[in-house]
């Protein structure tokens, strides 16, 4: 596993969740309690205009899980500050993970992911600690 020492927190919240900024605060002092840096957070909210409301649970994105706006803020912040992941307080499924990997050009984590510690999982440990059973070939 690869150590990380700085990041970026992010997370997708309805506009109903009125304790996002508590959430996104239980996960600084997660990633600082093992020994990270948190180097910027965003948020993005869904739910705020009359279309969202309907949608609130969903992603943005199937590719993403966020906006193509925030994602370019992310984008950008991750660039200028040379942060080592970025973590999502949301879950992600491989390919959004994936996906979010390959446009922010670091590894993406989520707050499941911590409790291995600040570290860069691999996919089958990624698959492993969310209850993924390994894919086996037939004989």
């Amino acid at each position: 596993m690869t150590a990380i020492h700085s990041v970026i927190l992010a997370g997708l919240f309805p506009a109903k969740d009125r304790d996002y900024a508590d959430r996104l605060d239980e996960l600084q002092a997660q990633v600082t309690a093992l020994g990270g840096q948190v180097l910027g957070r965003f948020v993005q909210r869904r739910g705020v205009s009359d279309g969202g409301v309907r949608l609130m649970s969903s992603p943005l994105s199937r590719r993403f899980l966020i906006g193509r706006g925030k994602l370019d803020e992310i984008v950008t912040t991750r660039s200028s500050t040379n942060a080592d992941a970025v973590v999502f307080i949301n879950d992600l499924t491989s390919y959004q993970r994936r996906w979010l990997s390959t446009r922010l050009g670091c590894p993406v984590l989520t707050q499941a992911d911590l409790a291995q510690g600040l570290a860069c999982p691999t996919e089958s440990q990624h698959r492993a600690s969310h209850g993924h059973k390994p894919n086996r070939r037939r004989a």
